[in-house]
Parts: C-alpha cells; sequence; structure tokens
C-alpha cells in the first residue's frame, strides 16, 4: 500500500496509488457514479452510503454525517482542528493498521476531508467486503448455529487482542460470508488503545445490547446459550498477542 496526500482547491485527500491511478474529487461525488447503488439498511454506518464500481474494482463510498442532538444543526460539519485529526484521516489510518495486523476489515482506498470555514466535510472510500451481509440479517435467516456464534465472538476476540477499540460493535456493523467469514466495518472514532482495559467490556455490552434490540423487534433466537457461545470464541482469541503494532 503506498500512500499519497494531494491538495486539491480545499480539500485534502489521502489515498492508496496502487488502487487509485489518478485521484479527483469526482471519485467522491455520487452524482459522477450512474451505476451506485444505496447501501441497503444500516450496514454501512451512519451517513449516506454507496456501492459504485471502478474499472475492476467494487468500492464502498461513504458521506460523513453527524449524530446525536447536533445533527439536525450541523447535518455533515465538523470542526476543523487540522487534515490529521480529522475524522476520515483517523479511519482511513487505523484501517491501514488492521490490514498490517491482518485484521478482517475493509481496505482503505481514499478518504478527503473538504474545508468550510471553521468546520468540514468529509467521505471514505474502502474496497467492498465481497459477498458479506449485515449478521444482524443472517440472524434473521434460519440455520445461525453455534459454530457462528463462535466464530463472532472469535473474530471480536482478535480485535481485542490487537487493543482495537470499535466506537460502535453492533450486530451490523458485523458482517459474514457465504462461508460464514466474519468481519468487521466501520471503524469512525475507533482507535487502538495503549492497553486491555474496560473498553472491551464496553465493546461487548454494546453488542450485547443491539442482539437484544434486534430479538425484541424481530423475533430473533437469542439467549443465554447463543451468548456463551460467542463468549467462548472470544476467549479463544483475546489473549492472542499480536504480532506488529
Amino acid at each position: 500500500m503506498a500512500e499519497r496526500t494531494e491538495k486539491l482547491g480545499e480539500s485534502v485527500i489521502v489515498y492508496d496509488d496502487s488502487l487509485v491511478d489518478q485521484i479527483s474529487e469526482e471519485l467522491f461525488d455520487p452524482l459522477s457514479w450512474n451505476s451506485a447503488v444505496p447501501v441497503p439498511g444500516v450496514a454501512g454506518g451512519r451517513g449516506t452510503t454507496l456501492f459504485v464500481q471502478h474499472d475492476e474494482q467494487e468500492w464502498v463510498l461513504r458521506h460523513y454525517h453527524r449524530g446525536g442532538r447536533v445533527m439536525k444543526m450541523l447535518r455533515d460539519r465538523f470542526l476543523w482542528t487540522g487534515w490529521e485529526s480529522s475524522r476520515p484521516f483517523r479511519e482511513w489510518s487505523l484501517l491501514r493498521n488492521l490490514q498490517k495486523l491482518e485484521l478482517p476489515a475493509p481496505v482503505p482506498v481514499a478518504a478527503r476531508s473538504v474545508k468550510h470555514g471553521n468546520f468540514y466535510s468529509a467521505d471514505l472510500i474502502t474496497q467492498r467486503l465481497p459477498g458479506v451481509v449485515p449478521f444482524s440479517s443472517r440472524l434473521q435467516q434460519d440455520g445461525i448455529d453455534d459454530e457462528l456464534w463462535h466464530a463472532v465472538g472469535s473474530c471480536i476476540g482478535r480485535f481485542h487482542a490487537a487493543r482495537v477499540f470499535h466506537a460502535d460493535l453492533s450486530a451490523h456493523n458485523i458482517q459474514v460470508d457465504a462461508a460464514d467469514g466474519v468481519y468487521i466495518l466501520d471503524f469512525d472514532r475507533g482507535r487502538i488503545m495503549r492497553s486491555a482495559g474496560r473498553w472491551r467490556d464496553s465493546n461487548l455490552v454494546r453488542l450485547q445490547r443491539s442482539l437484544r434490540k434486534i430479538r425484541d423487534s424481530s423475533e430473533i433466537i437469542f439467549g443465554p446459550g447463543q451468548w456463551q457461545s460467542l463468549l467462548a470464541g472470544y476467549r479463544q482469541n483475546s489473549a492472542t498477542v499480536p504480532q506488529s503494532e
């Protein structure tokens, strides 16, 4: 992965030049993608998310939006404190590190911050994970066995062993492919922690709350047995020492 940074007008863009021959503002403009497909449901996290085709590559284009109480007022604007502290740059950098650690997460393609006075707007492009669906969708199908619950826990354990904190670990951000391979996406506001700590428990509590919410609204099968299978997989990998920093 060869990282390059370019300033185009009020935009600063970081990208992988092995995946993008020539960077441009148009890559981040939904209107420039005639075949763009909106990401269904909530699988893409908060914001506007599209599947786009670039040459032989399939990408996910996400425009960042605010959440919480300020969402209606600021919508997609964030306080400018410098390019390196902007949300797309931080997520880009984290995803690069996750690739070095060989963790199952999206490959970063390009990230952009556009300055608007004291604020900025932001976009991120990643490679599309092949053939995945949200774990929340798989739960609503028949045939979810203990092995898949174990695999989900094992995947989370690998990230925690590498001290990776996910700010919104939910059943929507966990992805499963046709062979029951498990991935995690949407690392906005995520980071690599200095040490193990209570943040790991808070991640698991957030996930459990997400699963209970889906169970209550969709009548999926989720109880102590499924959660214990997930924790068994988690414990199998959570003590693993990462091979690189």
